[in-house]
């Protein structure tokens, strides 16, 4: 078989050890632990792999807190769930000013938030998906916080955030719906083989296909060969000195598929949250303030107690991510100040409705039933990445991506609040089902003739990473000029190579080639 091995010969040979797969995930977010949980239904022989330390049993996670999935306060943006019935509300959705939601005014309201960058046809998709997907989810365990009223027993309770029309948010916990996916995914997925403290250094390729990966985990350096391989490892926060992110996310995935062959788009579009708890002395991932807490009625002001978005956008506090946090930028520019504050005090039970951002907020020593909540934009979520078709497909046969690593174009310039999870959710289960068509059809599956290491890119000294986050902190970050963005290439340029360093190139490159603001994307000097 073209690109299989010759009898007798293993092209593994020459490393610590190997295995073989049908469906390699690399990952273990809602993307790749979607992927895993519908391969095995398929019948697919799936093996993960995961950063962390997995106990037995239900198989959680007991170290490494690596996947963004974990820590996501917000929701899931749905409509059609069989929970909201035909009614004067409308099919799987609740009311809003515009009328009964729908599919289309979810659509309509990507579309604008990604500020015309959008791929509208992976929109349509991968939202026309959502309600089979997550009904899917609730399917395997998944709770989601349901209405307290008599009159709607059954119903999943609905929130709105910036950018949305309709209260179409679903929850958990309040906002710990990141944390009751990974719940529900990773005890569905119990039983898979799972290569703890691994971490994916290579893809292989041979005749210009992807065969699995080289993984190194406490054994040493192995060769995992897999008709299919995905790759779901999240965001870059990390090459920022300060994100949501965990802190896992220095964007390796996104290298490794660079280096693989495939392609990366929209990598200048960084999306900032508006409000992340501001600590002028910490590094690194903040506690997030979730955007439901403006949802129900929480305000940003400044220092004067005036309010940040007024006459900025009729949505005001709930405009869509950009452009909150350029009004926040703007105003702390003109104040000569470093934070803005969040006024969630008027919210009837806003510690028990929030207890995500309570207990966040409590480090700090801070309480939202009583204080002003100092804030700042913060690296949240990479609209751009890997590209890839609904179905997970990169330009390497092969290869897919999935989450927040990939660029599937459903967020274009700017990401839709609570569109995430939906599109890892509804991709993860896409790629495997995709995997096992084209394994069936004998267009994947040939194993590589040889197996060699290719390329080698050792992880940044602690002072490259912090030379390199402060270059992308001050030369682009939420708000960029040529000249910002030049002085933070000459800075990347003279670092050692690394996927961090790879990574933060192709940003800076993409920023400099964009001279108008779009979206998240904002040029002073255009």
């Amino acid at each position: 078989m073209a690109g299989g091995s010759a009898p007798g010969h293993d092209p593994a040979a020459g490393f610590d050890w190997s295995a073989h797969c049908d469906l390699l995930v690399i990952g273990g977010g809602v993307a790749g632990l979607a992927a895993v949980r519908r391969g095995r239904e398929l019948g697919l022989d799936v093996l993960l792999v995961d950063k962390g330390h997995w106990s037995e049993g239900a198989r959680r996670r007991l170290r490494f807190d690596g996947a963004a999935t974990n820590l996501a306060q917000g929701g899931l943006a749905v409509v059609g769930l069989a929970d909201a019935p035909e009614g004067p509300e409308g099919p799987g959705g609740e009311g809003g000013p515009d009328g009964p939601d729908s599919v289309e005014a979810h659509v309509a309201d990507t579309l604008d938030a990604g500020a015309g960058h959008c791929d509208e046809d992976a929109v349509r998709a991968i939202i026309g998906a959502g309600a089979e997907a997550v009904e899917w989810l609730i399917s395997l365990g998944a709770e989601f916080d349901p209405k307290t009223n008599a009159r709607d027993v059954g119903r999943l309770a609905r929130t709105r955030e910036g950018g949305h029309g309709h209260r179409r948010i679903i929850h958990a916990g309040g906002d710990a719906t990141g944390a009751e996916i990974q719940r529900a995914l990773e005890e569905s997925a119990a039983g898979v083989r799972v290569l703890q403290n691994a971490v994916a250094e290579e893809i292989i390729v041979d005749g210009g296909r992807a065969h699995g990966a080289l993984i190194r985990d406490p054994r040493g350096l192995g060769a995992v060969t897999a008709a299919a391989t995905l790759i779901a490892t999240g965001g870059v926060g990390h090459l920022y000195r300060a994100t949501t992110a965990p802190d896992g996310a220095h964007g390796q995935g996104q290298c490794l598929a660079l280096d693989a062959g495939a392609e990366l788009a929209d990598m200048e579009f960084i999306q900032f949250h508006p409000t992340v708890l501001f600590d002028r002395e910490r590094r690194g991932r903040r506690p997030l303030i979730s955007e439901a807490v403006r949802g129900e009625g929480a305000r940003l002001v400044d220092s004067r107690g005036e309010s940040v978005t007024a006459g900025v956008d009729p949505r005001g506090d709930l405009a869509p991510r950009d452009i909150v946090s350029r009004a926040i930028a703007t105003r702390l520019c003109e104040l000569g100040e470093e934070c803005v504050f969040l006024d969630a005090r008027h919210i009837d039970g806003v510690r028990e409705r929030f207890p995500t951002v309570t207990a966040g907020v409590a480090t700090a020593g801070l309480d939202p039933a009583k204080d002003l909540l100092p804030v700042a934009p913060a690296v949240h979520y990479s609209c751009g990445g890997i590209v890839t078709d609904v179905a997970g497909r990169t330009r390497v046969p092969g290869l897919y991506a999935a989450g927040e690593c990939a660029r599937t174009g459903l967020h274009g310039a700017n990401r839709l609040a609570s569109n995430s999870l939906l599109e890892g959710l509804v991709v993860g289960r896409a790629v495997a089902e995709n995997a096992r068509a084209a394994i069936d059809s004998g267009e994947l599956g040939a194993r590589p003739a040889d197996i060699r290491r290719r390329v080698n890119r050792p992880r940044p000294w602690p002072r490259d990473l912090d030379r390199l986050q402060r270059a992308m902190t001050d030369g682009a970050g939420v708000t960029r000029t040529a000249e910002s963005l030049a002085r933070a290439a000459e800075t990347l340029a003279a670092l050692p190579e690394s996927a961090e360093v790879a990574v933060a190139r192709a940003i800076v490159a993409a920023a400099a080639a964009r001279p108008a603001t779009l979206g998240c994307h904002t040029r002073l000097d255009e």
